[in-house]
């Protein structure tokens, strides 16, 4: 990829050299895209290269293995979340989890157009429930696009798809109530907004976020705990302080 000019979303940035900064960015039609961003810590840059902002890139590059030279231009700002603790949480997490767990140069454009609408609506809402449902269902998508998708469809017991209250963590399928039946406490909850649609009250978006995180812990982020995961734990606690 010699060059290429693309909307993008800031996922990941790190030092590198007094300056410079290389920055990872999710692209609609080409993944994650790294890029060396040369005053990339530089007063003017470091609110533009925040995770979260929409930019437009320009990557640079001599050859194929080359780390591309990058500039951005501030498309939309989502700086002022960054103040405030639980959506600061929200961003720095999925940015980070889409940052750890995407191979680079991979085309991901339905996660590209989750990570947009998540973070479209930590900007929107009031509340913390008015995205907290979305981050559960971008985790559970990004799972998927990676081939560790859950099964939710039918009852892994019976094979029926009614009343579905559980997911297996052995075989990452559905279970119905009646299947679970003595089995319950080896079980995940299965929130019911993921199979009907629609929002859920705490106590299921709590559900959700362990059972998604559940998976990615096992399946994602197996040599990337203690950094990437301090980022969910961090705002799992929030959330859970929130309504506490």
């Amino acid at each position: 990829m010699p060059s290429l000019s693309t909307a993008a979303i800031v996922c990941a940035v790190r030092h590198h050299g007094e300056h410079g900064a290389i920055a990872r960015l999710l692209t609609p039609d080409h993944g994650l895209v790294p890029g060396y961003v040369r005053g990339g810590r530089s007063r003017a840059m470091r609110p533009i290269l925040l995770p979260g902002n929409a930019v437009k890139a320009d990557f640079r590059a001599r050859t194929e293995d080359q780390l591309a030279g990058l500039t951005v231009e501030l498309a939309h700002s989502r700086a002022p979340l960054h103040a405030e603790p639980l959506p600061a949480a929200a961003i720095d997490w999925s940015c980070a989890l889409t940052a750890a767990a995407l191979p680079e140069e991979q085309a991901y454009p339905a996660l590209h157009q989750a990570l947009d609408g998540l973070l479209d609506a930590v900007e929107a809402a009031p509340a913390a429930r008015g995205w907290a449902v979305a981050l559960v269902r971008y985790e559970l998508l990004l799972l998927a696009e990676l081939g560790f998708g859950l099964d939710l469809t039918r009852c892994a017991a019976t094979d029926k798809a009614q009343d579905l209250a559980f997911v297996s963590p052995r075989s990452a399928a559905a279970v119905s109530r009646a299947g679970a039946v003595g089995y319950e406490s080896r079980l995940l909850p299965l929130p019911a907004f993921l199979i009907e649609g629609g929002m859920g009250d705490w106590g299921q978006i709590l559900d959700g976020l362990r059972l998604t995180g559940f998976f990615l812990e096992r399946s994602v982020l197996t040599d990337r705990r203690a950094d990437v995961l301090a980022a969910r734990e961090r705002l799992v606690e929030r959330l859970k302080r929130a309504v506490a």
